[in-house]
C-alpha cells in the first residue's frame, strides 16, 4: 500500500491509500477523486487522467514510453512532469506520493 495525495487544480487534497500493483489512476477512480477521467479505462488510449508528479517524485515513477507521449500531445499544458496516472503502477516505494490535477481532461 502507498499513500497517494491528489490535489485538485483549486488546491483541495485527497489523500488515499491504493493497494500495490494498481495504476495510480485506478487508485483515483476507486477512491471517487475527481479530476482523473480515465475515460479508456486505463488502456492507454486517451489523455484523460493527465497529471502532474511532483518533482521529488519523477525518478521513482518510471520512465514515459512512446505511447504515453504520443498520448500526451492530447493532453492540455503538459509539463516535463506531466504522465499519465495509467501507466504509473503503485508500489511501496511511492509512500507519500504527490500529484497535482490539472484544470481540465479535456
Amino acid at each position: 500500500m502507498a499513500r497517494i495525495t491528489y490535489i485538485e487544480h483549486t488546491g483541495k487534497e485527497h489523500v488515499v491509500e491504493v493497494q500495490s500493483g494498481l495504476s495510480i489512476m485506478e487508485g483515483a477512480v476507486k477512491n471517487m477523486v475527481p479530476g482523473i477521467d480515465a475515460d479508456c479505462g486505463g488502456a492507454c488510449a486517451c489523455a484523460t487522467c493527465h497529471l502532474y508528479v511532483d518533482e521529488a517524485f519523477l525518478n521513482k515513477t518510471g520512465e514515459k514510453d512512446a505511447m504515453e507521449e504520443s498520448m500526451l500531445d492530447f493532453a492540455e499544458d503538459v509539463k516535463p512532469e506531466s504522465r499519465l496516472s495509467c501507466q504509473i503502477e503503485v508500489t511501496d516505494e511511492l509512500d507519500g506520493l504527490i500529484v497535482r490535477l490539472p484544470v481540465s481532461q479535456h
